[in-house]
């Protein structure tokens, strides 16, 4: 119990990191999967393959590799320096996500009856009017479960950025251990429990999304 207690406030100074880096990387990560996913299914052969460019690179790559790539090799080989391990932290798991989301967005919006589309255009409906008012309220729901999976797994991603020296739960856990072998069990036992409990809230409102989805198809 000593140990827990000299352990657990020292672990408590990196979870507003973590949270940051979450929050920021959902935001991006959701932006850059509607973006992509619609790029996807564009006309214009240029924006399409841009995009296909850049899902298939960034779900074919190591996100560490990403996060690497973005912090130590862009500053040294195009001069891009991106001004902290913040950012870059975002950008990584941001672009990432984005990339497998877009799959989720382009394959939603695709799934959608193509009846739904005859009967919008047999309603003299334009094409943004179509989208906007028939086929996305339906693909969204699709989209729902699982991007409230992702929701997890970004949480999850957020401890790579100790790697690039941000002071998250894992960076202080990385610390602590290695001040003392000792309690190498305990600082991850607690450290586990951390990202158990942040979870917890994004695994609620997953369920909420699938309840939403499900709702969506019934009615």
């Amino acid at each position: 119990m000593t140990a827990i207690a000299e352990i657990f406030p020292t672990l408590m100074q990196g979870v507003k990191i973590t949270v940051q880096v979450l929050i920021g990387s959902i935001i991006l990560g959701y932006l850059m999967a509607f973006i992509a996913g619609f790029c996807r299914l564009s006309k214009n052969p240029i924006i399409k393959y841009i995009t296909v460019f850049y899902v298939e690179v960034f779900r074919g790559t190591s996100l560490i590799v990403q996060l690497f790539w973005l912090f130590y090799a862009l500053p040294i080989l195009f001069g891009i320096d991106l001004g902290s391990n913040y950012l870059a932290g975002i950008l990584a798991i941001g672009l990432n996500y984005g990339a497998y989301m877009s799959e989720i967005v382009r394959g939603s919006i695709l799934s959608v009856s193509g009846g739904q589309t005859e009967a919008a255009t047999a309603l003299n409906m334009s094409s943004f009017q179509r989208m906007r008012l028939v086929i996305f309220p339906q693909a969204l729901r699709m989209m729902l479960p699982e991007f409230g999976n992702y929701l997890i797994q970004m949480l999850k991603a957020t401890s790579l950025v100790s790697l690039i020296g941000m002071t998250d739960i894992l960076y202080y856990g990385d610390i602590l251990r290695s001040n003392d072998l000792s309690h190498a069990p305990t600082v991850y036992f607690l450290v586990l429990v951390f990202y158990f409990i942040m979870a917890l809230p994004l695994i609620w409102l997953t369920r909420k999304m699938e309840e939403a989805s499900k709702k969506g198809v019934t009615s």
